[in-house]
């Protein structure tokens, strides 16, 4: 607990390590990521695929994304990262290369090459690797139209056998701001669904159609695909309509809400620009802490579901 400046414990020596400012805080935060032996995450048994959806945009889909993809990283697990939305942000922020011509997703999905032959491992940590988005994916829903078993090319592609060079403990699939052919591929490849959720007044709008879609790839095309994982972001605490966002959410979903809630954050937002995930930008700031946090729920959860 932060001590109280009138506390008597607190010496008024500035040298005295038990004085509390908020630069030692921060300090010491950015210890725990940069230090990532303090902090052992347990490996799942079976490889995880999260599909990362929600039709809304700026709901962080990306940004949590790869924010808990890099902390899962530098915590020694191997993590791989699918951008499946043509706008390539995820492939901003972990800094690997997207620009016209690269290999990537695209190249995945019409059959053209193998993951590991499109995957680049990022700067952020050398167990963290991405599949980039081109520009050429955005034509790609309609060139899957035509296409045989076109709602299951991913899947196909994310085999074990295709996995085997990278042999990742994670599969991250971000999807674009829709509920179209490539969010389906996703769903199809995934055994889980992720959904990051909004702090504000329109955040439930649209989960229900979200819902039924998920719903209907269960019926029809992909039995084992449960939504495991709501994540709630852009958290203000100064708003009353954070916090009844907050219980409407835990209250309709119960424990599929972590209980990590991402804050609304300048450096979260300022990350990417600079090519980078916000556990590298500024390791020390709240929202750092808040994925790392997020990331080991994620980890610890699942290593509980397959105990039991």
């Amino acid at each position: 607990m932060r001590p109280s400046p009138t506390d008597p414990t607190v010496s008024d020596n500035a040298g005295d390590s038990t004085v509390w400012t908020p630069i030692a805080e921060e300090a010491a935060r950015a210890t725990r990521v940069l230090h990532p032996d303090s902090l052992q995450l347990p490996s799942p048994s079976h490889r995880r695929v999260l599909t990362v959806a929600n039709q809304k945009g700026g709901v962080g889909k990306t940004t949590s994304t790869v924010n808990l993809a890099a902390a899962l990283a530098i915590h020694g697990l191997k993590v791989l990262v699918i951008d499946l939305d043509p706008q390539g942000n995820a492939s901003t922020a972990l800094a690997v290369e997207h620009r016209s011509g690269t290999p990537s997703v695209y190249e995945v999905l019409i059959g053209e090459m193998s993951v590991a032959e499109a995957a680049q491992v990022s700067n952020q940590s050398p167990n963290l690797y991405c599949v980039p988005a081109t520009i050429d994916l955005a034509g790609a829903e309609i060139e899957l139209v035509s296409m045989v078993a076109r709602e299951s090319r991913l899947k196909e592609a994310l085999s074990p056998e295709a996995l085997d060079p990278i042999r990742p403990d994670y599969v991250f699939i971000d999807c674009p701001p829709s509920l179209g052919l490539l969010t389906v591929n996703a769903m199809v490849a995934a055994q889980e669904v992720l959904i990051p959720i909004q702090c504000e007044y329109y955040a439930l709008e649209g989960l229900g159609q979200l819902l039924r879609n998920i719903e209907l790839v269960q019926a029809h095309l992909n039995p084992t695909l449960n939504v495991s994982t709501i994540l709630l972001t852009m958290y203000d605490g100064r708003t009353k309509l954070a916090d009844q966002v907050t219980s409407e959410v835990r209250g309709h979903f119960g424990d599929t809400v972590l209980k990590t809630v991402i804050p609304r954050s300048v450096k979260v937002s300022e990350a990417p620009g600079f090519g980078q995930t916000v556990l590298t930008y500024d390791p020390g700031s709240r929202g750092a802490m808040s994925y790392l946090d997020a990331a080991r729920e994620i980890a610890e959860r699942g290593a509980e579901m397959e105990s039991a």
